[in-house]
This record gives structure tokens, sequence and C-alpha cells, in this order.
């Protein structure tokens, strides 16, 4: 990278984190709507199958990537989490026992439950991800003598978010993939000794692109699950108010992040046409007559979404609304209805 160079990357990284940030935000908010509007029970359900399909879309070829692959299982499930959370900017350790028994933590603050968020997740979603994720990774590699143990859980009030995986000497029911243990306690995290990524494959652009992905993921995932587990009237309305409150509430840091700001609908148009950018989206802004159009030629966060259901949409319609209700007062955004939901997407802005 040349010295004339770093400062447009500097800036480029800013606003992948920007929409890292937003999406994020998205997500947690998704999950404390289901919390409020549906009650506890729907809400673990949710969880549970939107960190069951990650798990199973991305672990065996997250290990792969992260050459892990090698590893007995109960070390190379808990390096999975610790590697694949530390490129997301997830704050995790892990500690090595034996061959078979590694630890795994999530220490304060937890990402997924960011700031105040954790005040309103019952200690059931938080289970459920464990329940999604963690206890079928054994099943993943074909070992069912593989499971987890949880220690301590933050949103019941303990310091963080911690277990092991453990290799018994026999295959497990399913039931007994998931256990917990709150009388134990994971040893003290040794950053010297904990796995690290090799650099050489790992540089710094790849990783920031990572790290908003990351964030984004989560999305991409949770969208069709919603429609799938609650129907598209009920999931359309969820997706959709949650993208207007986390929008209201994310502008101001966003546009910072976009160098745009506050104002009309041009100014407005200027934020989304910055916001395609750094999602790696193509778009085209035309003017009329004091409105906009933005035609989005491309999403590529939903692009190859098999059960992709166009209700998925209205996490953008939701996100726009409330970015613009953030950009300025009476910003009107529509969206001009497309067939199945795909794009192009076209955006009138007014």
């Amino acid at each position: 990278m040349t010295a004339a160079s770093e400062p447009a990357q500097q800036a480029q990284w800013k606003r992948w984190r920007a929409v890292a940030d937003l999406y994020h935000a998205y997500f947690t908010g998704l999950i404390l709507t289901v919390v409020t509007r549906r009650g506890t029970a729907d809400a673990a359900e949710f969880v549970f199958r939107v960190f069951r399909r990650q798990q199973q879309e991305r672990f065996l070829p997250g290990l792969e990537k992260l050459g892990l692959s090698h590893l007995p299982p109960a070390v190379a499930a808990a390096q999975y989490h610790y590697l694949s959370n530390w490129i997301g900017g997830v704050h995790v350790e892990y500690m090595y026992e034996s061959d078979v028994k590694a630890w795994i933590r999530y220490p304060p603050p937890r990402w997924i439950w960011k700031g105040t968020a954790i005040c309103g997740v019952p200690g059931e979603v938080s289970r459920a991800m464990l329940r999604g994720w963690h206890a079928n990774n054994g099943v993943a590699l074909g070992d069912l003598r593989l499971g987890f143990v949880c220690t301590k859980q933050s949103v019941d009030g303990q310091d963080g978010l911690e277990g092991y995986y453990h290799q018994y000497d026999h295959p497990l029911e399913p039931d007994q993939r998931l256990v917990f243990a709150r009388h134990l306690e994971a040893p003290l995290f040794d950053a010297k000794t904990a796995p690290a990524l090799p650099v050489a494959s790992w540089p710094k652009p790849r990783l920031e692109k990572a790290y908003r992905n990351y964030a984004m993921e989560y999305v991409r995932t949770a969208a069709p699950v919603m429609v799938q587990l609650f129907g598209p009237e009920d999931a359309g309305y969820l997706l959709h108010l949650t993208g207007k409150l986390i929008g209201m509430q994310y502008f101001d840091e966003v546009a910072a992040a976009l160098s745009t700001s506050r104002g009309g609908a041009s100014e407005f148009a200027s934020f989304l046409s910055a916001l395609f950018a750094a999602q790696d989206d193509v778009a085209e802004t035309a003017r009329s007559e004091g409105s906009f159009e933005i035609r989005q030629q491309s999403w590529k966060l939903m692009d190859d979404v098999a059960d992709y259901h166009r209700v998925c949409a209205k996490v953008l319609e939701g996100l726009f609304e409330g970015l613009a209700a953030g950009c300025g007062r009476h910003i009107g955004v529509h969206m001009r209805p497309a067939k199945g939901g795909r794009p192009p997407l076209v955006w009138a802005i007014e």
C-alpha cells in the first residue's frame, strides 16, 4: 500500500465498519422485536433456527478456511469459535485444557447484546443460541461424543458466556449435547498461547471486509428464517418495524462514516448511494424535479439465498425509512415493487 492510497483505504475501512455496526444493530434489534412482540418462546425458537442454519452453512467450510480441520474435535470447535468471532470484532477467549477438553469464553461486553440490549434478553434466548450452534458441532464433525458444557451465561447476571467442548468416551443423546455446570469456571485466558490467523493469508484488507461481512451475515440468515417461521405477513411487519427503529437510531453515526450529512431528499439520496457502495452493491441515481430515483442493481447480501422470499426486502424498506427519518423530516422513500422482491430495486426519494 502506497502512502497516497493509505488515507483512501482507511476511509473505506471506516465505511465498512459503519455498515457492520448498522447490520449488527439490526440483528440484535430483530431479536428484541421478537421478544417484545411475540414473546420469549418464539424468540428462542427464532434464535435457535438462525444459529443452527449458520452452523450448518458456515462451520465446516470455516474450519477449512481457518486451517483447523486437522485438530481434535473439541479443540477444533473451540478454536473455530475463537478465530471466527475474533475476525468479527467479538470479545472472545480460548483456553486449551487437553485434546478432549477446550474452553471458549465471551467476556463482557457481549457483542450480540450490545449496550443496554442485554437487559431485554431472556436466558432462554441465549440458551437457544448454544442449542443452535455449539451443541451441534459434534454432529457436523461426525463425532457424536462431542458436547458443550456451559458454565456461565452473561444474560443471567454472570460475568460472561463461557463453557467447554468435551469429547466423552461414549456417543451423546440429543439432550446431552448441551448441558450446564454453573459450579465450574473457565481457567484464565493467556493471549500468548491462543491461536492466531496466518498473516500472509489474512492481510488487513481481508480482515476489514470480513469484519463487515460477519455482521451482515446474521441478517442474511435471519430474514428468510423469520419468513419461514412466522409467515410472510408477520415476518414482514417485524422486519420492517425493526429496520425503521434501528435506522432512526443509527443515521448520524453511519452518515459520519460515509461523509454525508443531515438535510433533505438530496442529502438522503447521497447518503443512500454511499451506503450501497459500502455494501458492494451497484446503484444508479437519477434526479427529476426535486425527487430522486435510485436504481439498486444488486443486493449481494441475498444473492444466493435459496429460500429467499420477497418479504425479505422489508429489511431494506424499514432501514431506509428509518434512516430517512434520521436524515430529516418529511423525506419520503418508497420501493417500487419488483418481481419476487429481487433486484433491480427502485427507490423513489422525495
